[in-house]
């Protein structure tokens, strides 16, 4: 039977799979890493079940410890971290009362958990600077398993839309290293590219999300070599939730030293992650071009459908005897805005056949799809390549009274432009939904804006966004030590004798393990003098009453002395005595210990009572 204010071990264990489980929450089953992870906490909860002997739930314990390390490697934000933590001190906690046998209570049991876990904090941070970062980890196991919805898809198709509804909910966040936001023209953040249309829809290439182990070099995102300096602007922390593509949010001008992270020919950032779990990444601002906007175009960056959009087609070949592609956007800019076309997100479905003649020259009404499929497919007309970009536009600038601040996307921040192939210029963005007015005579981008901006300043949305400032803050700081910042520390410490690291990580690998057991055997040894600290304690509140013990004198003569003197300290310093000699002499076990020292503390607590009134009566 456990004593009372004790958990069993086997108990502790149970809450340990319950965090784990809960932790695991999130993680993608399709890849190979979340699939094994989840099989590993499943396999640890049906042992202890079945577990009756000792040697059985040692393993459990050692299944929940790695399982923990498992999650780690997958989910490092700041609630999947301190679930693991907390997951990982239950299981040690069940494993110290498992092995000891001490009834011990859980406040006192958590405590010893935690010095041992920070007996191993020495050897995890030298293995966290020293060891190699190695690249993504099962990443070839297939697509994503697309069970989660985003504002985003793959097929734009704006015609078939009849009233566009906000959705509030989160997309993405994102820090910035000097903490100020971006001005508001450049808040454009590409997702997907879609360069397919026929007539009515634009859709993304057929292996867009195809997925391959290496990169060739066009996909690598670290343009040059990381030490050149060429990645000198303020760095970039991207928290991304979960979304039915690996493509993620970027500025399209960043780079990174990031192994899993791959720029694809057209711009879009890919990230070999699961896309149904929330993901993080980190990006260094650059202001050069980069070579996805040098990319020349294709045959199919000027595809349209003959039989189609007659009146469209007509329009954009008038402006095809312009010489400049400058003057052509030029030319269906002013179009547009002669056109009187307006912004709404309620501009009811497009015929079939021919929408886009519809939109163009009898509704002149849409959101911001029908601006960019209708631009695009004029510029191909007018012989310019052109396509469809889709991703997010502006963002909530939050500053939470803790952590960092950041923008806040949410998916009815998602918006459509077009890009245009300019010759020497490469690929431009031009919003064509900027040339559009809302009801009340704005600019169709100012509008979009306005109406999406935030999301409600409620009180639940004000505590989100403290916890994610938090969240954002701890992100920054795992991220900040990426590889780039590891090969300094290597090259300070080794210089280009690289072929010691190996002698380097055991080394410290070992003075860490050292220092720890170190700390933990001093604390250890102090615990077990807890009695003669406490006995420090009681002497200096006797000290106090101008009681000081004489030489010679015992405790028990002492606070006979002490109890002359003040008779209403006779009571707290009899048990006092009593519990002394107890914890000194008796043979302590299990729950003893913790009982005669709960007595000790409020027999101390009374003392200090009936000694403050002494001395208010004095």
């Amino acid at each position: 039977m456990a004593a009372a204010g004790t958990l069993p071990s086997r108990r502790l264990q149970w809450l340990a799979e319950g965090v784990l489980a809960l932790g695991c929450v999130g993680l993608d089953p399709t890849w190979l890493l979340g699939l094994f992870s989840l099989a590993l906490v499943l396999v640890a909860g049906l042992k202890l079940g079945e577990a009756r002997d000792r040697a059985g739930r040692r393993l459990v314990a050692l299944l929940q410890l790695v399982a923990c390390g498992l999650l780690a490697a997958q989910q490092a934000d700041l609630l999947p971290s301190l679930l693991q933590l907390l997951a990982a001190l239950l299981s040690l906690a069940g494993l110290l009362q498992l092995e000891t046998g001490l009834a011990l209570a859980w406040p006192q049991l958590l405590r010893r958990s935690l010095r041992v876990m920070a007996a191993a904090l020495p050897m995890a941070l030298v293995l966290f600077l020293l060891v190699p970062r190695v690249g993504p980890f099962g990443n070839g196991m297939g697509a994503p398993s697309g069970r989660a919805s985003t504002g985003l898809s793959d097929d734009l198709d704006p015609g078939s839309i009849a009233t566009l509804v906000d959705n509030t909910s989160p997309a993405a966040r994102v820090a910035f290293g000097d903490d100020r936001p971006p001005p508001a023209g450049a808040r454009y953040w590409r997702v997907l590219v879609h360069p397919r249309f026929d007539g009515r829809r634009w859709q993304r290439d057929a292996d867009a999300e195809s997925n391959r182990s290496q990169p060739n070099a066009a996909e690598l995102l670290m343009d040059g070599n990381p030490d050149d300096g060429s990645a000198g602007g303020r760095d970039q922390v991207w928290l991304v939730e979960p979304s039915r593509f690996t493509a993620v949010p970027w500025d399209g001008r960043a780079t990174s030293t990031e192994s899993n992270l791959r720029r694809r020919p057209n711009g879009e950032l890919r990230l070999l992650r699961p896309a149904h779990e929330r993901r993080s990444y980190r990006l260094d601002e650059q202001s050069s071009p980069q070579p996805w906007q040098n990319q020349p175009p294709t045959g199919g960056d000027l595809e349209l459908p003959r039989d189609g959009n007659p009146r469209l087609q007509a329009l954009g070949r008038s402006w095809a005897g312009l010489e400049d592609p400058r003057q052509r956007v030029q030319a269906a800019e002013a179009w547009f805005q002669a056109g009187g076309f307006r912004y709404s997100t309620r501009p009811g479905t497009l015929p079939v056949r021919d929408g886009l003649d519809a939109f163009l020259f009898e509704r002149r009404e849409g959101f911001c799809g029908h601006y960019a499929s209708a631009f695009s497919a004029l510029m191909r007309a007018a012989g310019v390549p052109s396509r469809v970009v889709s991703g997010y536009l502006g963002g909530v600038w939050v500053e939470p009274l803790g952590g960092a601040p950041y923008l806040e996307l949410h998916q009815s921040n998602a918006h459509a432009w077009s890009e245009v192939w300019l010759g020497n210029g490469g690929w431009q963005r031009v919003d064509p939904s900027a040339w559009a007015l809302d009801a009340s005579g704005r600019s169709g981008s100012a509008a979009e804006q306005a109406e999406r901006g935030a999301a409600g300043t409620n009180a639940w949305l004000w505590l989100q966004r403290q916890w994610w400032g938090l969240d954002m803050a701890w992100s920054r700081w795992l991220l900040g030590f990426d590889r780039t910042q590891q090969d300094a520390l290597l090259r300070w410490l080794l210089g280009d004798q690289r072929w010691a690291l190996g002698w380097l990580i055991l080394g410290g690998a070992g003075a860490g393990l050292a220092a720890g057991l170190l700390l933990h055997r001093r604390r250890a040894l102090a615990d077990l003098d807890q009695p003669a600290r406490d006995l420090q304690t009681l002497l200096r509140e006797l000290a106090r009453l101008q009681v000081v013990p004489s030489p010679g004198e015992t405790l028990e003569q002492l606070a006979g002395r002490a109890a002359a003197l003040h008779p209403q300290l006779a009571a707290p310093l009899a048990e006092l005595v009593h519990s002394h000699a107890a914890r000194r002499f008796a043979p302590l076990a299990g729950g003893g210990e913790t009982a005669t020292r709960r007595r000790w503390q409020a027999a101390l607590r009374e003392l200090k009572r009936c000694r403050r009134d002494a001395i208010r009566q004095t």
